[in-house]
């Protein structure tokens, strides 16, 4: 197949799923899911996974491949994505690469610093950490690597993990790996857009999203996972979404505070991901409200690059 890997890309609740499915559906594709929590099976509601509708209309992949305890990073899924891809490829489709998890499709495309594996338990710790007391875990930071900690803010428990954890397990700052040779998982050829709302366009859909969770079931599929033997450390039920319906379960919040927690949390992690596309994907940045499977495919078949 000569066509690029198309990759639909920006943050949570933009409309990547239903614009993924529209272009596999008119170009013979398939769609590798790049969502970090989309992952973990019996999480379907608080995840926005595709519906069972939305998964019949195109072939999806990398969804429900795991349970919530386990922990799985962006290595493991650029390396099924990659073989996924050639999956596809071999059955003369296109793959369609699809979310909002930054990491998962920069390891793909442009490869990960060589990090050795970090022990599961040693990661969950450290989360746990992170999260209950951002400001302790960064002064720790600044302690063992300084480096690190002077670029990593206490407000982002994603890198701050990533940067303790590395430590702990190695010995070494992440820096040290940082400076290492990178290999992608793939090396076949893409071209990545972005859907780029007006902030407060955005934040009207993830609030009405997260209503639509919460009238959808997400305290019942939260309940439903604890009787299943999780709780609120699990790996993948401590983030925004289930975080809150715990809380609501335990008595420590009201639905009504519940609901305005999911969608401060979910709009933070909105501008998260918007920073990081912005600084390090290289997307070409498209109208949502513009006819954009139209303008993709202008571009796909202009044979641009991202």
């Amino acid at each position: 197949m000569d066509a690029p890997i198309l990759v639909i890309a920006g943050p949570t609740a933009s409309g990547k799923t239903s614009l993924a499915i529209e272009l596999a559906r008119g170009l013979d594709g398939e769609i590798i899911s790049a969502d970090s929590r989309q992952i973990y099976r019996c999480m379907n509601v608080g995840t926005a996974k595709p519906t069972p509708d939305e998964q019949a209309a195109a072939v999806h992949h990398l969804i429900d491949i795991v349970d919530p305890d386990v922990v799985y990073d962006a290595s493991q899924w650029a390396s099924a994505a990659a073989a996924a891809i050639d999956s596809i490829i071999s059955r003369d489709r296109l793959p369609i690469i699809a979310g909002g998890s930054g990491f998962y499709i920069e390891a793909l495309f442009a490869g990960l610093s060589p990090i050795p594996s970090i022990p599961g338990e040693l990661r969950h710790h450290v989360k746990q950490t992170v999260t209950n007391d951002p400001d302790a875990a960064h002064a720790e930071l600044a302690k063992r690597d300084p480096e690190a900690a002077g670029r990593i803010s206490p407000s982002d428990p994603q890198r701050l993990s990533r940067a303790l954890e590395v430590y702990k397990a190695t010995g070494k700052p992440i820096s040290y790996f940082q400076r290492l040779p990178k290999k992608p998982a793939t090396k076949r050829p893409y071209l990545g857009f972005g859907l780029d709302w007006p902030r407060e366009t955005l934040w009207g859909r993830i609030n009405q999203r997260s209503e639509a969770m919460i009238d959808g079931g997400l305290l019942e599929e939260t309940r439903a996972l604890f009787e299943c033997g999780y709780d609120r450390t699990t790996y993948a039920l401590n983030t925004f979404g289930y975080r809150e319906m715990a809380a609501v379960m335990e008595g420590d919040l009201s639905m009504e505070d519940a609901l305005e927690a999911l969608q401060q949390g979910s709009r933070q992690y909105a501008k998260r991901q918007m920073t990081w596309f912005r600084n390090r994907s290289g997307l070409n940045w498209i109208d949502p409200e513009r006819e954009p499977c139209e303008e993709i495919l202008r571009r796909l078949g202009s044979g641009r690059k991202a």
